[in-house]
């Protein structure tokens, strides 16, 4: 097949452009770097690595991936680690040094720090609400379950700012009643 005619070989439409996250081509190659954190979380995948996998520039990767799906790539990557960390705590009797590293973290200190920050409870806490509650949900089906736990990520940036700039901890006009 020809460059001319094999869509994964066209050229992209230039960064940050209107077109650039309408283009299919684009948003495969997005989608495949997606795909591979998802399969082996556990690696490294700087943004170096996941734009080969993509076939553009590192630069034009980030901004890609942050505005196709609302974070960073590497904030992604720590959310589907603690996803993971989240269902060996709640299914599995693993220690939490144990599944820190199964999950890619190479430090505990800051696996339990970004786990707080992203869930609000330390892996501990977590272990024993989630098993409090397990005779309750026993009757939901797993992939209620999953999606239900799944971090809110605009909430836990939002929370990260406000601390990171000395904001006191109200909550968003949003959520005032």
């Amino acid at each position: 097949m020809s460059r001319s005619h094999d869509p994964e070989l066209q050229p992209l439409p230039i960064p940050g452009s209107a077109e650039a996250l309408e283009d299919p081509a684009l948003l495969r190659r997005l989608l495949r770097a997606k795909d591979r954190i998802d399969a082996a979380s556990h690696e490294a995948w700087p943004v170096r690595r996941l734009a080969e996998v993509s076939g553009v520039s590192e630069a034009h990767f980030a901004r890609s991936f942050k505005r196709a799906f609302g974070v960073p790539p590497h904030r992604y990557l720590l959310t589907r680690r603690i996803e993971q960390a989240t269902t060996l705590l709640r299914d599995t009797d693993l220690g939490i040094t144990d599944i820190a590293f199964a999950t890619g973290w190479e430090s505990l200190g800051t696996f339990g720090r970004v786990f707080r920050d992203i869930t609000g409870l330390s892996p501990s806490e977590m272990r024993v609400q989630a098993r409090a509650n397990q005779t309750e949900l026993d009757r939901v089906p797993a992939c209620v379950l999953k999606a239900a736990q799944r971090p809110d990520l605009t909430t836990a940036v939002l929370e990260k700012r406000r601390r990171t700039n000395g904001d006191a901890a109200e909550p968003p006009a949003s959520e005032k009643t």
